[in-house]
């Protein structure tokens, strides 16, 4: 059996996360109809909190929650906090489609700012990938701006921070453990959302708490697979796999909520798996 490389390994386990990530926002969307979105947060982060724990007791907590930056790594967890928050608001002014456009640019981001920030080199065929992953993505949510106004520039500033987000977690991967990260999102986010959570708390019903359950889990494990993917692969070289969120998203829209996807996002969506092919080919040959 072969073994996969590093740059494979990151490949699977970003597309396995952005996986886990449409499943968990599906469980989200259900959520929020009944619940505030901070509880959400809130069980969820405390759901989190006891998976880093239990990721980082064989290492030894207390060693393993030691950072070589700590100040970076706060800053990260509570940029992932506010990340989250951005798209939120900006959902009460645009609409969903418009929204995902924009924030499609979050990769080509991350892309151009790997080489001054991180010292990686970009090689024609990523960009080639990502973006073809881009014209996919557009093709599936095929945004129609009427005029350029200032709500168009939340979910800018939202891809932004995220794109932000990936390059400080790839940053610190090159002195922390992936388990010290994981322990300093959960705990900071925790700390933060604890803030405001209680103020709006509902008692959830029996369905809720399954999603919650489900959320908080889901959650936990795809930040740890994304992670580690970036702790195996450099940040530009997984940004084609992290297109397939919408291609996944799209799925779960249809098999949840009955949202049957059109011809466009079918090519839209078989364009996003063939820019992450290609990338994976050409790795393999690099390999």
């Amino acid at each position: 059996m072969t073994r996969l490389s590093p740059a494979h390994l990151g490949a699977v386990l970003t597309a396995l996360s952005m996986l886990m990530f449409a499943v968990m926002d599906s469980m989200s969307k259900l959520l929020v109809l009944d619940y505030p979105i901070s509880e959400a947060l809130w069980i969820r982060y405390m759901i989190y909190a006891l998976f880093a724990l239990a990721m980082a007791r064989k290492g030894g907590i207390l060693r393993l929650a030691r950072s070589t930056r700590p100040w970076m790594q706060a800053a990260r967890s509570l940029l992932a906090l506010v990340e989250g928050a951005t798209f939120v608001v900006a959902f009460n002014y645009l609409p969903l489609a418009d929204t995902h456009a924009i924030a499609a640019a979050s990769p080509l981001m991350v892309v151009a700012m790997s080489a001054p920030l991180l010292g990686e080199r970009i090689g024609l065929h990523r960009w080639l990938s990502v973006l073809a992953a881009f014209a996919g993505v557009m093709l599936i949510v095929r945004p129609g701006f009427a005029e350029i106004s200032w709500p168009l520039f939340i979910p800018l500033l939202g891809a932004f921070l995220w794109a932000l987000y990936q390059i400080m977690v790839r940053f610190l991967a090159r002195d922390d453990a992936p388990e010290t990260t994981l322990l300093w999102s959960a705990f900071v986010g925790l700390a933060a959302i604890t803030c405001i959570a209680p103020w709006e708390f509902r008692w959830p019903d029996t369905t809720a708490w399954l999603l919650l359950g489900g959320v908080g889990l889901l959650g936990s494990l795809a930040h740890y697979a994304l992670i580690k993917a970036l702790d195996y692969a450099e940040a530009s070289a997984v940004q084609p796999y992290g297109y397939t969120l919408l291609v996944f998203a799209t799925l779960m829209g249809w098999l949840v909520f009955g949202d049957i996807p059109g011809a466009w996002t079918i090519l839209g969506a078989c364009i996003v798996v063939l820019s992450g092919l290609y990338t994976w080919a050409l790795d393999q040959r690099k390999s």
